[in-house]
């Protein structure tokens, strides 16, 4: 994980937002108005070629319940997390993660 933050900072031009994890196994970094979050294959339960995205919204408990109104596959519902965010996951036709999150209050 460090060798790949590394290289997005170094190669890339992106500058390393956090990293989270002992050892860090979970990172963002950022160029511009783009903020990628990097996670270790270890740390994941997605197959290789199946990508994640992370989307971050003001509304999160909202969005939940406009998404789950819609049909969408929801993985679960939004929680707070100790890596202070408020978020939720679901799942596309094809099998990608998408997580939709915000700043969790609750610290």
């Amino acid at each position: 994980m460090l060798a790949s933050v590394a290289h997005y900072r170094d190669v890339l031009g992106f500058r390393v937002e956090f990293t989270y994890g002992e050892p860090v196994f979970y990172a963002g970094v950022e160029r511009g108005k783009v903020l990628i979050h990097l996670q270790a294959a270890s740390e994941t339960k997605r197959q290789p070629g199946h990508g994640g995205i992370n989307i971050f919204v003001t509304e999160v408990d909202a969005l939940y319940q406009e998404l789950k109104s819609r049909g969408a596959r929801t993985l679960n519902e939004p929680r707070d997390y100790p890596y202070g965010m408020r978020d939720f996951n679901v799942q596309d036709l094809d099998g990608n993660d998408l997580c939709f999150g915000m700043e969790s209050t609750a610290r």
